[in-house]
This record gives C-alpha cells, structure tokens and sequence, in this order.
C-alpha cells in the first residue's frame, strides 16, 4: 500500500437496526434483531414472508421531484451519504469538488423499478414501460446521484460484486486516495432487495430461513440451528479522506483504513469454497497490507449470513489464516440484527467496525442460544463485551466467490 494514510471521519449507516450512527450503535449494543414481517408488499403467497426493513425518517426522504424518478436503493443512498457527510463535519460547498470521489456498491440496483416495469411489460406491452425505467434501473445511478446532489467532479465509479460491493467500494475507494485521485472519497454500499422478485429468488434457492413465526429470531449466524439468511435493506456511506487533508481541515479521524485484500474463489457461482482458502488469503492480504499480526487483531465483524455452508467456510478461513488466534478474538455477526443487505452489508459492518474501535466494545451475535461447537469461534452473545479494541477485521464473502476483507485501525 501507499505511504498515504486514510482514515474515516465520518459514518452515515442507514438500516433496519438504526439509522444514523447514533441510533445504529445503540441498536447494535441491545442486540435486538429487526427482523419483521414484510411490509413493502404483500407477501403473503411466498414461502418467506420476513425480512429487514429500514424507517427512513421523513427528514431523510427524497424531495418528491427525485423521488419520483429515482429507486429506492438510491433514496437510502442519498440518505446515507448526507448523514456521512453531516457526522465528518464536511460541506462540499467549501471544499475542492474536483477532489472529492464516490464510489458506492450494490449488488442488485433498482430492482423496484425493474420488477414494476417487467409487470407493466407483461400486462399492457412496450407501452407501459416508463420514460425513466433505464436511468431509475441502473447500479450505478446511486452512486451517479450522489454526486450530482452534492456537485462532485471527482472520480465516481460503482461497485458490483454482490454480497461484497459495499466492502469492494471501500477497498476501491481507499485505492483512489492513496493513490493522489482524490482527497475524499465517500464510499460504502446500498441495496432495496425487500421486493417479490428478489424474495422470491432467494427462497427458490433455499437461501433463506422460514422462521416466519418467529421473524425476530430468524437470522442466527454461527448457531448450531442456523437454516439460512433473511433479507435485508439498507445503505451506508463512509467519509474517507487522506490523514492530511482531514488533518488540514481540522477534522477528527474516527478509525484508520490500514489496509485491505481482495480475492477469488473460482468454485462455484454461489456456493463458497468449504475449505475457506481464498478468503483466508483474502484475510492474509489484508493482514499484510494494514501491517498486522494474526494476534493483533482484536475483533472480527463477520461476514456470518447464518446459512450452514457460509458460516462452516468462513471459520475455516479464519482458523486457517489466524492460527491459534482464531479462538480467541472475539466475533460478532451484524447481520443477526439487519438481516443481510447484500450490496451494503460490506459497508453497514463497516460502520460497525469503526464503532467498535470508537466505543472499546464489541457488539453481540443475536439468537446465538446455540453455538455451533463446530466452528470453534469466540461468538460474542448475550451482551456487549467491553475489550480493548485496536485492530478489526471486516469480512465480505459474497456470490460469485468474490472475497474482500478490510482492516481498520485507531487513528
């Protein structure tokens, strides 16, 4: 990596747990899940009939002109950039815009807009289809709005590499600024997937759990009873900007990005390698790259979707990238309580990370009642746990075998 430091200076997570960094935190230390019934449609023909679901204030809500000829995933992603934007201190309007970046992930863009398009397609033909469905439609629209809201010119580039994108635009983003392409980057991720095209895909996988009685306990990473993941919606954007020019703006760094790595499983299109080799050298990368010993690192936010075959992979990859260390460091899974976002879980567990370093504690697994003895990991439940945290881990493991890790510090 470059000798350019980037740190983070602010944090926008916008999710069903909490929005804003404030309400995120304090969601994330009760460790209660939001899972709930579906309330965005009516889902009462599907097998899964649960998932996570974001209360976007009103405050935080598009004005009606960009809502009427945007998606959601771009309405969570407008709001979580002004909220980054609002916590690093940071008015675009006084600062170089040239020199400012986006780079936003998602991994399935506006999926309303082509759901309700497909549906006008198929009743009433070419016709139906609106005038806007392309630009409404297009992964890269979040990330292209964020900098038309806010006049950036610098490079604005989007990230999609499925359950990774969020975590892949971070690592992208860190790149730039090292780099000397930008000063600033916001980065993170965001997805609307709470949609009958999207649930129903997933539960024709056997992707997803069918707790729907019990939607609150649904999601249950590294438990012995784990039977799949539950969706998600969401979005979250970090400020990250050279330690020099956070310095000379007389911001205050929240969290050092030291480093990242990034591999590939080349296995299969869904199902993880089950041995965890390429995401254990995706954590090697990262380890490398941030300057890091295996017992430096303090805690890991896990990728933990609580599906059998993701969870048994991914303690694999840690015992075998870790060592003896793997055992010992304490682990949480956010998306317990979010559910899985896919193209923003990188970057809503990212905001978890810089937290944990900001707070010294580490946030609990929900529903975790059983651990699997399996998989031998230090599965933090039943409470936060106060420890000393310098050094975290942040894993992505996603759809296609695309691995990314990231490695934050204190400042």
């Amino acid at each position: 990596m470059s000798g350019c430091r980037v740190v983070v200076t602010g944090l926008g997570p916008v999710t069903p747990v909490g929005v804003g960094a404030e309400a995120f935190h304090a969601g994330q230390l009760a460790g209660r899940s939001a899972i709930r019934a579906i309330s965005r449609f009516d889902a009462s023909d599907l097998p899964v009939r649960i998932a996570g679901e974001v209360d976007l204030p009103g405050d935080l809500l598009p004005e009606r002109r960009t809502a009427a000829v945007t998606d959601r995933v771009t309405h969570l992603a407008l709001a979580a950039a002004g909220l980054a934007l609002r916590d690093a201190k940071l008015d675009p309007e006084t600062a170089d815009r040239d020199r400012i970046g986006v780079v936003l992930g998602t991994g399935c863009g506006g999926v309303e807009s082509i759901q309700a398009n497909g549906a006008a397609l198929a009743l009433r033909g070419a016709g139906a289809v609106g005038a806007r469905f392309v630009p409404m439609s297009m992964g890269n629209g979040p990330a292209a709005w964020i900098a038309m809201r806010y006049g950036l010119g610098g490079p604005v580039t989007t990230a999609v590499t499925a359950c990774a994108s969020g975590a892949d635009a971070l690592a992208t983003a860190h790149a730039m600024i090292a780099s000397g392409e930008a000063d600033v980057v916001l980065a993170g991720g965001a997805e609307a997937p709470v949609t009958g095209l999207l649930v129903g895909g997933f539960a024709r996988m056997k992707a997803l759990s069918t707790r729907n009685d019990e939607p609150e306990r649904a999601s249950r990473p590294f438990s012995a009873d784990r039977t799949g993941f539950v969706l998600g919606e969401g979005a979250a954007v970090l400020v990250l900007e050279s330690a020099e020019h956070a310095r000379g703006r007389g911001a205050t760094p929240l969290a050092e990005l030291r480093g990242y790595g990034r591999t590939s499983d080349a296995h299969h299109i869904v199902a993880p390698r089950p041995d965890g080799a390429a995401a254990a050298r995706a954590i090697g990368a990262a380890l490398r790259s941030a300057g890091l010993a295996p017992e430096e690192v303090s805690h890991v936010n896990a990728h933990g979707t609580g599906t059998v075959l993701n969870d048994a992979a991914e303690a694999a990859a840690l015992g075998a990238a870790l060592g003896p260390a793997a055992g010992r460091v304490p682990v949480t899974a956010t998306k317990s309580l979010t559910g899985h976002t896919l193209g923003a879980a990188g970057a809503v567990e990212a905001v978890a990370s810089v937290q944990a370093l900001v707070h010294q504690v580490v946030p609990p697994t929900a529903n975790l009642d059983r651990p699997d003895p399996a998989l031998g990991l230090d599965v933090v439940t039943g409470g936060p746990r106060e420890v000393p945290v310098s050094a975290v881990l942040s894993h992505s493991f996603a759809f296609g075998g695309h691995n990314v890790v990231l490695a934050f510090g204190r400042p």
